[in-house]
């Protein structure tokens, strides 16, 4: 979520102080990052002349930290007047926002909507206890999660409201806006173990948009969590980190143990900023990152969105953005070192650095300016081909610029030859094959109670080797004005579409309101499990979690019947959150990992925010996969 723009000529704060601000020189490659750690930058994108501001200054604050909006970062003063952007660049933006019910009290409405008692136990992987700051200050909310699980051990990933609110250092690392839990007994109970650990905090954050993967290898057990990695300042490269775990102890004792911040993606474009004899550079914005292992090349793929620097403001410029791709060497299958010198715990990722073009691009910026966003990869694990989908015309549909008032909103879906995924610098190729599905967008929708308001289309990807398909799935507005989750399957080689229209997964429930579909990879029978949000009516802003459970990719009907997840509903119009949007721009769903093809198990883990307890929280259930 998010965007960047309007390069004017700024007058800083900094001006009343004595800082005397001109014109900045646009120069060529600076090499220079806010902060320690400073990382050759590679070409620059000229600009027009432009001022710094107070953004130069320590940004490390007693109460926390400045927003990426006071700073003055152009991306985030646009953010939300028409781009689209992800949860963690609302965060990064925006900080707290407070807000809460917009319903008349629980009381006037009758009781609260049922969930299922025959449903799975639901788990809350965080802990409120953890939501305050070293001054006292509660937070609330933990939104847009994710989930993996390897054996008896899982992780969940979250965006958290803490990290508004403590300073760099503290306790537990609760300035990251990325938290995290780990269950040792399958799931049945969490530690919340407060904020990704991070050294660098006084100048980079991690700034939530979790990814979640498990990896089996060498008897060992590894969580690789993916974050975006954002600049106090809001100068320097824009980035995508992650932390590689393991799991230490046995038993009911077992820990997560997470590493420091390994960056997979940054910011492929900078200008170069003058004021006097300082350089500075302000780059691309990266976004909505999402990861994907292959268990059987030992190897890690990050897809995600690239917003660039916006050299002159027009509106049609806003919207350019990209769609990338990374990879990292996890080692070899002793879990020893790979062939890029990568292990486990310390994978080595290739990303071509900041101000260089990225590893791989899947999508470039729309010719016809019209957004690329909500890129989701998935592997072949028979043959190593990657597959990348994204939403084209997502946001910029709503703005009323020409072409993209009359460009078709669509899911797109690419394939990339696992021959093009060297390790190396950048990829050997690119995309082999591209198709586009038409979405009836649910952009204009505003959900009661989602104070994003609306739902984000696009596609989450799944491989079945079995059934020798690709599949997508989303939500869609095509059939019912308030969403249907649609599944539809391309064959491995062409991607030839299997089915000659989507299938709609919530048949059984049609009508009511269905969004963000939740889906990883195939079970061990070749079939997929769904997950989504969904409410009975328009009515209602009850909201429960359903899964269509063991359908076949090569359906051409809907399923008989739905499993609901949740025991309770949450009631999004009476809950109280510090972000936006409440209650992410995802769900999630994985089943459990193995060390052996086909490298899944039995156990499928269902990842949502609830609002059951008044606020956002990271639930996780778990039941046997199809």
């Amino acid at each position: 979520m998010k965007r960047r723009f309007s390069p004017g000529v700024l007058v800083a704060a900094s001006v009343a102080a004595g800082l005397m601000v001109g014109l900045l020189a646009v120069t060529g490659p600076a090499g220079v990052r806010a902060g320690p750690g400073t990382r050759p930058s590679g070409s620059a994108r000229t600009t027009s002349a432009r001022a710094t501001s107070a953004r130069t200054t320590s940004l490390v604050q007693a109460a926390g930290r400045k927003t990426g909006l006071a700073e003055g970062v152009p991306f985030c003063r646009e953010l939300q007047k028409g781009v689209k952007a992800s949860a963690g660049a609302l965060l990064f933006c925006n900080g707290p926002q407070p807000n809460g019910p917009s319903a008349p009290a629980r009381s006037a409405m009758g009781p609260r909507a049922p969930g299922s008692a025959s449903a799975p136990a639901n788990v809350d992987a965080a802990s409120p206890a953890e939501d305050v700051a070293p001054n006292g200050v509660r937070a609330y909310g933990q939104s847009e999660v994710s989930i993996a699980a390897s054996g008896r051990y899982v992780a969940e990933a979250w965006n958290d409201s803490t990290a508004f609110f403590a300073p760099c250092p503290s306790p537990a690392n609760k300035e990251e806006g990325t938290g995290y839990g780990f269950s040792a007994n399958g799931g049945k109970s969490f530690t919340d173990l407060g904020g990704l650990p991070n050294a660098d905090c006084g100048h980079h954050l991690y700034e939530g948009d979790p990814g979640v993967a498990a990896y089996t290898v060498g008897g060992r057990t590894y969580f690789y969590i993916s974050s975006l990695y954002a600049p106090l300042s809001g100068l320097g490269s824009f980035d995508v980190a992650m932390a590689a775990c393991e799991v230490t102890g046995a038993g009911a004792g077992a820990t997560l143990s997470c590493g420091q911040p390994i960056v997979l993606a940054s910011s492929s474009a900078c200008i170069i900023l003058r004021n006097g004899r300082q350089k500075f550079q302000e780059c691309d914005f990266v976004d909505k990152p999402f990861i994907a292992i292959d268990p059987a090349r030992h190897r890690l793929y990050t897809a995600y969105t690239d917003f660039p620097v916006i050299t002159n403001f027009v509106v049609t410029n806003i919207f350019r953005s990209s769609i990338d791709f990374s990879t990292c060497d996890l080692g070899n299958a002793a879990g020893g070192t790979g062939p890029a010198g990568g292990t486990p715990a310390r994978p080595v990722c290739e990303n071509n650095g900041v101000g260089h073009r990225a590893y791989g691009t899947v999508a470039a910026a729309s010719s016809s300016a019209c957004e690329n966003e909500g890129a989701y990869p998935a592997v072949d694990l028979r043959t190593g081909v990657v597959y990348i989908g994204y939403e084209f015309n997502l946001g910029s549909n709503t703005f009323g610029f020409a072409p993209c008032n009359t460009d078709p909103t669509a899911d797109v879906l690419t394939k990339v030859p696992f021959r093009c995924l060297l390790l190396a610098k950048v990829a050997g190729c690119g995309v082999s094959n591209r198709l586009s599905v038409p979405v009836v967008s649910m952009d204009a929708e505003l959900i009661p109670g989602y104070n994003r308001g609306s739902p984000a289309d696009w596609p989450r990807l799944a491989v079945s080797d079995r059934a020798g398909t690709v599949s997508m799935v989303w939500n869609d507005a095509r059939d019912h004005p308030l969403g249907d989750i649609l599944l539809q399957s391309f064959g491995l080689r062409a991607l030839v579409p299997v089915q000659a229209t989507p299938v709609e997964l919530d048949a059984p429930i049609a009508g009511a309101v269905n969004f963000l579909p939740a889906v990883r990879t195939a079970n061990a029978s070749g079939n997929l499990d769904v997950s989504w949000f969904s409410r009975d009516s328009a009515s209602t802003s009850d909201t429960n979690v359903f899964a269509a459970i063991n359908v076949s990719p090569r359906t051409t009907v809907a399923p008989a019947s739905l499993t609901l997840i949740t025991t309770v509903a949450a009631d999004w119009d009476n809950d109280i959150s510090d972000i936006v949007p409440n209650f992410g721009d995802y769900t999630d769903n994985a089943v459990v990992t193995t060390g052996i093809a086909p490298y899944v198990g039995s156990t499928l883990y269902v990842a949502w925010s609830d609002g059951r307890s008044g606020l956002p929280q990271p639930f996780e259930a778990h039941l046997p996969a199809g």
